[in-house]
């Protein structure tokens, strides 16, 4: 979403409305997000599409530290999950576009030319049931009364294109498989760049009675399980199926958890409405209890992409809110370019927010954005990214592994923001998400727990369990598609220098030594207790690593979708696995 942006749209879940393209640029990915401080145009188009052939789960994995010094087996698909990232002063993300229509229901029901093998856990099970989150992660989460005592809060940026399935189909044969993670699917629409996806979320049963409610409230007990307090929803439209579902969102959100709240983000790089229209959408939302408001009552409205609209736009939807529905709002604009417009809209904001950089070099306008912000008297809602790699734009970020989470988390806490949005929870277009995938599993979601129980708590998790993460691409950076896709991803201009390295990221009770192996070539290095992470080179084949102390193996991980010289399609997006699920 946007920290450093890519402001993107998707396509709607449902399947097809377009959704953000730099958030919307026109709709592209989901965020197209101007980068920070002299933010560019917005990136438009999203989508990235991949092919996934063999296919296991990859676990989980947790990133660690600030500093770095200096992937397990599994057959994996060859894809590419590319980044895209707008540091400050670079040229901005945007958002991708949703998808451009929503499958039907023939295509839904159309059986799979090639039956793929569902993925599953290295146990065998679903890739959907995850080890305890009290034996899986490096540290003791704190209550959940403890983390909701905290006026610190934290989102994540929900898509709606992309929920955990569109058909109710087994995931050999469901519609991300068929259509979104091969090049070939959607009648070839995607083929030139090799699909519109690359990773997609962890697969779910075939439920009966309403299972897309019942998957709305698994998303929802994920979540909270994480320590997340809401979701920002992306609101795409205000018909169709994108609409139906986010007011499922919200339905499945107050019957899971009353206190897990959410936050209306209406995107306007995908909407076309007036003030009025917008404004009687806004209610009925508002009418649900699961809407996120102030403890004075005041419903919370953060816009995608506010300028996109004048201020007198938005004073009559205010106004129409208040004068028509008798209800207050506290206005969060978010923006892709916060430093030029921040001051038109100061009179009528309650606090500002941007799309943030989805660089590791990008993230340092965050203090100041936030300061700026406090001095204005307004709170300030830090984006806090993983990457971002878009195929159908052809165009990433270089997030140097772990490093642009981890960064753009520690400028969050540096910087005082008051709430933090995670860009995003489930954009697979944009390779942005923060939710279980196949790829990652809970590898990144598991990390943000660590950093989110800082920010709010105001203390560092005490690490209680040894635990290992490793990241990295399946490919090389420079390495040119076999295939037929002709559509490349090229660096976003100002992000990062592309890398290949395999990250070793560790968090011990006590010093330990970490041995590891990357393709051919075993090493060791000596890790502290804490957090440290280190950086190998990339090799072809897998890599793994083991914590051992005084003899013994206290922790091990291994990558299992391997490197490979030559690939077929394309994939920018770092896999990620931990030792803890």
């Amino acid at each position: 979403m946007k920290a450093e942006s890519s402001g993107s749209r998707r396509k709607p879940d449902g399947r097809a409305e377009g959704h953000r393209s730099g958030h919307r640029a026109q709709p592209a990915s989901h965020r197209q997000h101007g980068s920070r401080r002299g933010r560019r145009t917005l990136v438009v188009s999203l989508a990235s599409a991949f092919l996934i052939l063999g296919i296991s789960a990859a676990t989980g994995i947790a990133w660690d530290p600030f500093s770095v010094s200096g992937g397990s087996k599994a057959q994996a698909p060859q894809i590419g999950q590319p980044w895209s990232v707008t540091p400050s002063g670079r040229t901005p993300a945007t958002r991708s576009e949703p998808p451009t229509t929503i499958p039907s229901a023939t295509a839904l029901a159309r059986p799979t030319p090639a039956p793929v093998e569902p993925p599953t856990t290295p146990g065998g099970g679903m890739a959907t049931d995850p080890k305890p989150a009290s034996a899986a992660l490096p540290f003791d989460m704190p209550s959940a009364k403890t983390l909701r005592g905290s006026r610190r809060l934290v989102f994540a940026h929900y898509f709606t294109p992309y929920p955990l399935s569109l058909d109710n189909e087994p995931s050999e044969r469901d519609y991300y498989t068929r259509n979104y993670l091969q090049p070939g699917g959607e009648s070839g629409k995607h083929e030139r760049y090799g699909g519109l996806l690359r990773d997609r979320p962890l697969p779910v049963a075939p439920k009966s009675g309403d299972w897309e409610l019942a998957n709305l409230r698994e998303e929802v007990r994920t979540a909270r399980a994480a320590g997340i307090d809401g979701f920002s929803l992306d609101l795409l439209s205000l018909t169709g199926k994108n609409w139906e579902r986010s007011n499922e969102l919200l339905d499945a959100a107050a019957s899971v958890d009353p206190a897990f709240k959410v936050m209306l983000m209406p995107d306007m790089t995908s909407l076309r409405a007036d003030p009025v229209a917008l404004a009687d959408a806004l209610a009925r939302l508002a009418a649900k209890p699961a809407a996120h408001r102030l403890s004075d009552g005041r419903l919370v409205v953060s816009p995608f992409k506010a300028e996109a609209q004048d201020v007198g736009w938005w004073k009559q939807m205010l106004d129409r809110m208040r004068q028509q529905h008798r209800i207050e709002v506290a206005f969060v604009p978010l923006f892709l370019d916060y430093g030029s417009h921040s001051g038109e809209f100061s009179p009528i904001s309650y606090g500002f927010s941007d799309w943030g950089s989805r660089s590791y070099t990008g993230q340092e306008g965050g203090t100041s954005d936030a300061r700026r912000a406090h001095s204005a008297g307004k709170i300030w809602m830090q984006p806090v990214s993983v990457q971002d790699a878009r195929p159908n734009q052809g165009i990433y970020d270089e997030a140097g592994n772990t490093s642009t989470l981890r960064s753009s988390w520690k400028h969050a806490i540096d910087g005082g923001a008051d709430w933090v949005q995670l860009t995003t929870w489930n954009d697979y277009s944009e390779g942005s998400h923060f939710a279980p995938s196949l790829h990652n599993g809970y590898a990144y979601l598991d990390l943000t727990s660590y950093y989110l129980s800082r920010f709010k708590t105001g203390k560092w998790p005490k690490v209680v369990r040894d635990t290992v993460y490793l990241s990295s691409r399946t490919q090389f950076a420079h390495a040119t598609p076999v295939g037929a896709q002709d559509l490349v991803m090229r660096p976003r201009e100002g992000t990062a220098t592309p890398r290949d390295k395999v990250e070793v990221l560790s968090f011990l009770t006590a010093p330990a030594t970490l041995r590891t192996t990357t393709g051919q070539v075993k090493s060791s290095h000596r890790a502290p207790a804490g957090l440290h992470a280190e950086l190998l080179p990339l090799r072809t084949g897998t890599s793994s690593a083991q914590s051992e102390r005084q003899g013994r193996v206290t922790a091990r991980v291994e990558l299992r979708y391997p490197v490979r010289d030559s690939v077929k399609v394309q994939d920018l997006q770092y896999y990620a696995a931990t030792s803890g699920r």
